[in-house]
């Protein structure tokens, strides 16, 4: 089925940031397994795989519209130097995959694609569980102090 190709746009770039996010949260994981925090690579990894399913979401429905999906495009990978910090980028790349979700559902609603607005729908709650997961952590640290917080995280 051929779709709108502001649809398809859309969606391509919804795809970069998953693209993105998944390499952003895979390096993560794998500096918290290396320094032994071994549940927060357990939920950093899961999150990076929930990311690649949003991606192949993605994918499956660029071609369903007679799209091409592009896979060769990331935005800036920030990489956080310690937990902390690596928290407050992905807490960045979740509060703009959101905010680019709710407008990719506005536009999907506009020009009257309900199974794209179903699609991008069930992708934002995720992206609104991994942040409200992120905040959790963050609030830990702020009321913990970082030290403690991090003795909670290993193995």
């Amino acid at each position: 089925m051929k779709g709108h190709q502001q649809i398809i746009d859309k969606l391509n770039a919804l795809l970069s940031d998953e693209l993105t996010a998944i390499n952003q949260y895979m390096v993560h994981s794998e500096m918290f397994d290396n320094w032994g925090y071994e549940k927060l690579h357990k939920a950093e990894e899961k999150r990076a795989i929930d990311e690649m399913k949003h991606a192949e979401k993605l994918i499956a429905r660029i071609l369903y519209l007679e799209g091409i999906p592009i896979v060769s495009n990331l935005n800036k990978i920030n990489i956080g130097s310690a937990v902390e910090a690596q928290h407050r980028n992905d807490h960045a790349a979740e509060v703009g995959a959101i905010e680019s979700y709710n407008d990719g559902i506005k536009l999907a609603v506009s020009l009257g694609d309900n199974g794209t607005r179903e699609i991008l729908e069930s992708i934002l709650r995720d992206e609104e569980a991994h942040i409200d997961w992120i905040e959790a952590q963050l609030d830990q640290i702020s009321q913990m102090s970082i030290q403690n917080y991090l003795v909670e995280q290993l193995g």
